[in-house]
């Protein structure tokens, strides 16, 4: 079986901050951007990697939810528990420099962690989770 990871879905709330956030401070590539009835969707990927894309995406266009629990995810958002995102990275030092000087929420600086990884961990302008890990 010939299986591949195509795109994945983040949400997000302000797609000028999204945009700046994936493509200028994390180097993404935009690959698709879309309006339609006064939501935004937005795709970008890692550059050389144009089979996989990160979707970003208004949640209030999920189908089937409640305003309860459009509430709820809102909620979760700004927590940070809602969407998460792992990346890998050959050099993590300068991949956390890059996007600590460029503004972005430092959740956690690179730290080897007890189960086998070095990461490090930011949060992206609608809270999502973005961790990255050192390649070895």
């Amino acid at each position: 079986m010939d299986i591949s990871i195509h795109s994945t879905f983040l949400p997000h709330e302000d797609p000028n901050a999204s945009l700046a956030f994936y493509r200028d401070t994390l180097g993404f590539e935009v690959r698709n951007d879309v309006e339609y009835g006064g939501m935004h969707w937005i795709t970008v990927g890692p550059p050389g990697q144009p089979g996989t894309s990160v979707v970003l995406f208004p949640p209030a266009a999920s189908p089937g939810i409640t305003d309860d629990e459009r509430r709820t995810i809102s909620e979760m958002m700004a927590k940070g528990t809602y969407g998460i995102i792992v990346l890998a990275t050959k050099d993590l030092d300068g991949t956390f420099e890059r996007l600590q000087a460029g503004d972005a929420e430092v959740v956690q600086e690179p730290t080897e962690q007890p189960y086998g990884v070095r990461d490090c961990a930011f949060r992206d302008p609608a809270g999502n989770m973005v961790r990255i890990q050192q390649q070895r």
